[in-house]
């Protein structure tokens, strides 16, 4: 089996797509001669071509509309957005065109557009170029949200989101780009809407997302060592929900930690825990944790910036908490 990192997974995907299908292609800001700002679709120009890899102006809210333009007469365009923080100047776009149409055309007109972007701290990039915001899309019907945490998923996750008819919100974080994963030769399609539970457990499940999934098995090998069991249980999809899944876990362990790097306050973990404490309230012996960043833009310097973010210590002070509550 081959072993690819996040980045490589995220480029064969789009190119095994566009080798696949003369309807994909790719358009944003520097991502031909470039490669992207992190260098994820770097020698794509030269197989492709500029009509199939298109460099767009520094306009966001554009280069979204084209997508949905294009995606409309029939294409599959995946644009990228260079930072997440940017989703912003593209709310207009994304809120009300491209989530709407499918729905007041009744299902006659479908706008199967893909808005990859990236984004996360850890690496100092400052208040504007560091936030999680993908909170903000799973509010909107009409929107699918995906978050991958590894090279298998993001790999298989993306291509599911280029053939869904549906507009997608594609998640990478920044940090992940270089961890490595063996993956299978053919790429396996993953659909919408199921998580993957990455480690079982019988104490404490930890329902994380993005840089979190990591953070969240560091902490969880920690509290092994204490004799607390840890099962952690990535979404992957956070629209569709996988409810199904994250609400066994907690029936079978009793305890529920929720996690990701987004502050916490109106954070996707406010979902989760609504969802866990509605369908699983009898077999909870401890209330619901959550685990944010506090409630600040993300600081420039390193030293606040890691003050500022979760982490496996954070995760892990969450699974003791709920420990100690419990029954």
């Amino acid at each position: 089996m081959p072993e690819l990192t996040y980045r490589e997974a995220v480029r064969d995907a789009l190119s095994r797509a566009m080798r696949d299908d003369d309807d994909v292609f790719i358009m944003g800001e520097d991502i031909a001669e470039m490669g992207g700002s992190m260098g994820v679709t770097q020698g794509m120009l030269a197989e492709f071509g500029p009509d199939r890899v298109r460099n767009t102006p520094i306009s966001e809210m554009a280069l979204v509309g084209a997508g949905i333009g294009a995606a409309m007469q029939g294409m599959r365009p995946v644009v990228e957005i260079m930072y997440e923080d940017f989703t912003t100047l593209a709310m207009e776009q994304i809120v009300n065109q491209a989530a709407k149409h499918r729905y007041m055309s009744g299902g006659q007109v479908k706008v199967p557009l893909t808005v990859r972007t990236q984004g996360g701290a850890g690496w100092s990039p400052g208040a504007q170029h560091a936030q999680q915001v993908e909170a903000r899309f799973v509010h909107v019907p009409g929107l699918k949200v995906v978050f991958p945490s590894t090279p298998s998923d993001v790999r298989g996750l993306l291509w599911s989101s280029i053939y869904d008819d549906n507009t997608v919100l594609f998640f990478e974080h920044r940090t992940l780009y270089p961890i490595k994963e063996e993956v299978s030769e053919e790429l396996e399609p993953i659909p919408l809407g199921r998580a993957r539970v990455h480690r079982e457990g019988e104490d404490v499940t930890v329902i994380a997302t993005g840089r979190l999934v990591h953070e969240a098995l560091t902490a969880a090998a920690e509290a092994e060592k204490e004799g607390v069991s840890v099962e952690v249980v990535d979404p992957r999809t956070l629209q569709p929900l996988d409810e199904d899944t994250l609400v066994a876990s907690v029936k079978k362990t009793n305890r529920c930690v929720v996690a990701h790097e987004a502050v916490v306050r109106g954070g996707f973990g406010a979902e989760v825990a609504a969802v866990v404490q509605y369908q699983a309230f009898d077999w909870l012996d401890a209330p619901i944790e959550r685990v944010g960043a506090k409630f600040t833009p993300i600081p420039f310097a390193p030293v606040m910036e890691n003050f500022v973010v979760p982490d496996a210590a954070d995760v892990l002070e969450a699974i003791q908490r709920t420990v100690q509550r419990g029954g």
